[in-house]
This record gives structure tokens, C-alpha cells and sequence, in this order.
């Protein structure tokens, strides 16, 4: 059980594989990193395309279903080749969606890589080839053109009787298949009243790391960064800046060093156990009594026989029979001081010598008696 406030409350342990990961065993407050390695550039990012596709060349795995088939029929209608999909044997093609990343620098005749998943009933793309797709934007527009043989992370191999497949077949890629044919560049310069500037966003949203940006940007370039929340730090250009200039002074300004700070969270996921502690995390005083009562219920089934041989007094029955076994396990109560480390929270809850099972228990009731000083988050 856990005192805090003087109240009292029970722990039951789950039953669950559980474990503790502290984030940092070093005593500091502050961690300094590039950043370039904290934040993105707002308008830099890339653009997912897609398009319908066929692989071909397949050894009878593939689709089953007549969908394939007319698509190659019209395929070879445009080769002046009329021919009834009926006629067309199944099991050498598939039906593919193909998708890519259009990159936010990729210009024209730049190849990117491709990612081709069966729609239909094919089992495996093994040895097949994909015929030349268009692939599109979500606006509607043609970014570019993939081809080519299809590479996958497994196969499978079997005869009549028995099959043997290793990882995934039925999806694979193709580096380098397709060209760009259309290029999005992006923007990520504004310009508001004569004056040019762009945007940091931080990854983790956070009042103190944005401040601490705008303080290591400051201080190599005075006056350029503003932190205007927690996400977002705006740094301007130099006004005599020429254009040719702008990507070496974005490059030195995110290779400069920052402060990062972390806020205080636990993170519990209760499907796999895993208990993952902030560098902030604290306890205040408390006391936590760690034990559990274990009752053990076996079932069994005798059998009970009439003593008379050749007797009909009798007949065979079978007699349920039920064991009970209730084990007390050691109780101790264990007072924990204010810890405010990450390094001496471990030390003390490894000092009441509870088990990875008991530490998402733990965690529950210490915020429940409002002794954990943190945010504690189940996911």
C-alpha cells in the first residue's frame, strides 16, 4: 500500500511483463543539442503520390479474380489487340497500388523510390515487373512515372504438399523507379513588409526550449529570432542578405547548440508493460507497502470405481476434486524521501525491491495520492 497524506491504498500487482527505461541516469537539468535536430523548417517537407498499377511476369501467384485480366485487356486493345478478358489465364499479373514521396527538392528527371502493395488476391510479388504507372498528387496532377522490376524482403518456395514463405510478399519496393516528371519545389522563404525570414517549428512543443532557440540564435546573429509560442521560432534575414547567401546562413543558424528541456512525464503502456520516465520526474515524501496475497486453485478429476467385481450394484463415476493452496507474501512498508532525479527515483524505487510487474502499479497509485510530481500518460 502507499502513504502519502496520510492516506492509505492497496496495490495489486499486474499481471504483466513490464519495464522500466530511465530516459537519462546522469544528474543534469538540460541537455545541449543542434538545432537543426530540434526543429523543421515550415514549408520543407515532402508530397505522397500514388497511382493503380500492374506487376506482371508473376509464377501463377497472383491475382485469382478477373480484375487483372482486364486490365490487361485493355492494355493490348490499345496495341489494336481486341481480346475478351474471359480468354486471358489468371495467376501472371496483380493489381498493385504504387506510392512514392515526391522529396521538397526533387526536380525533374530526379528518381525516387517506389512502394508497391497488392489490392487483390495475389500471394506473391515474387519475380514480377511493374508496367509503367502514373503517379499523382492529391491535387489530381502527374508528378511522376514508375517502372520496373519489383524487389521484395522475403519469398516463398513450396511444392504440392508444403510451403515456406519468409517476411512480407505480397508488398515490395523498387529503388530508384520512378522519374520525376513535375517538380513541387518548396517554398519556405516568406516575405512580410519588405522583409524576408523563416520559420522553425520545434518537434516537441515546449516554452522553454523555443525561448532558449531564440537566445542561441540571438547571441551569434542579435536581433534575427523571435520565439513566437512554444512551436514556432521566426528568424529573420539579414536585409542585405543576396540570394545566393540565404542557405549558409540557414545552415549556420540550425547547426548552432541549443538548451532542450524535457517536462515531467511518465508514460505507461499497459499493453506491453513498458514504463518510460522523464529526466524531471520527481516524488514527493511518501511510504509504499509492496506485497500480494497468491492463491493457487488446482481442478482435478478422480475416478470412482464399484468395489464388487462383476457386480451391477454399481457403476464408474468421475469425482471432481479440488485443491487449495494460499500463500502470504512478505509485507514491507518503505518510506521513500523527495527525490527529484531520474537516477534517484530508480535508486528508490528499486530500493523497496519491487519487480517490473509492480512498476506500472507503482506509478498509478503514487499519482492517485498526488505524490508523483509529473504527468502521468497511458497509452
Amino acid at each position: 500500500m502507499l502513504l502519502g497524506n496520510d492516506n492509505v491504498k492497496t496495490i495489486n500487482k499486474y499481471k504483466i511483463a513490464a519495464m522500466i527505461i530511465a530516459v537519462s541516469l546522469a544528474v543534469q537539468t538540460v541537455s545541449a543539442e543542434r538545432i537543426k535536430d530540434v526543429t523543421t523548417i515550415k514549408g520543407i517537407r515532402g508530397n505522397p503520390l500514388s497511382g493503380i498499377g500492374l506487376v506482371v511476369g508473376l509464377n501463377n501467384s497472383g491475382d485469382k479474380s478477373n480484375l487483372s485480366s482486364r486490365i490487361i485487356a485493355s492494355i493490348l486493345r490499345r496495341s489494336n489487340l481486341a481480346i475478351d478478358p474471359s480468354e486471358l489465364s489468371t495467376g501472371s499479373a496483380a493489381v498493385v497500388m504504387v506510392t512514392a514521396e515526391l522529396g521538397p527538392f526533387d526536380t525533374l528527371g530526379t528518381k525516387i523510390d517506389v512502394d508497391v502493395s497488392t489490392l487483390q488476391d495475389a500471394s506473391s510479388l515474387q519475380g514480377g515487373k511493374l508496367l509503367p504507372t502514373v503517379l499523382e498528387g492529391l491535387d489530381g496532377q502527374a508528378y511522376a512515372l514508375a517502372a520496373g522490376a519489383v524487389f521484395l524482403g522475403g519469398f516463398t518456395a513450396g511444392g504440392s504438399s508444403a510451403t515456406a514463405t519468409k517476411n512480407h510478399t505480397t508488398s515490395g519496393r523498387i529503388p530508384g523507379g520512378a522519374n520525376v516528371e513535375k517538380e513541387e519545389l518548396a517554398t519556405f522563404i516568406q516575405e512580410v513588409g519588405g522583409e524576408n525570414f523563416f520559420t522553425l517549428n520545434l518537434r516537441n512543443k515546449d516554452f522553454t526550449t523555443a525561448v532558449n532557440i531564440q537566445k542561441s540564435i540571438n547571441k551569434e546573429f542579435p536581433f534575427s529570432a523571435v520565439a513566437k509560442n512554444a512551436g514556432i521560432v521566426v528568424v529573420k534575414l539579414p536585409a542585405d542578405m543576396e540570394e545566393d547567401k540565404v542557405s549558409a546562413f540557414i545552415d549556420s543558424v540550425t547547426l548552432l547548440e541549443t538548451e532542450v528541456d524535457m517536462p515531467a512525464i511518465v508514460v505507461v503502456n499497459e499493453k506491453t508493460g513498458t514504463v518510460v520516465v522523464g529526466e524531471h520526474v520527481g516524488i514527493s515524501a511518501c511510504g509504499v507497502m509492496q506485497g500480494s496475497l497468491i492463491v493457487k486453485i488446482k481442478e482435478s478429476a478422480a475416478v470412482s470405481q464399484p468395489q464388487a467385481p462383476f457386480s451391477d450394484a454399481g457403476e464408474t463415476a468421475v469425482i471432481p476434486d479440488t485443491s487449495l493452496d494460499i500463500t502470504e507474501e512478505e509485507v514491507r512498508l518503505i518510506p521513500i524521501e523527495k527525490v527529484i532525479t531520474v537516477a534517484e527515483l530508480a535508486k528508490q524505487l528499486n530500493s523497496i525491491g519491487a519487480t517490473p510487474q509492480d512498476m506500472i502499479a507503482i506509478f498509478s497509485m503514487l499519482k492517485a495520492s498526488g505524490a508523483l510530481q509529473a504527468e502521468l500518460k497511458v497509452i
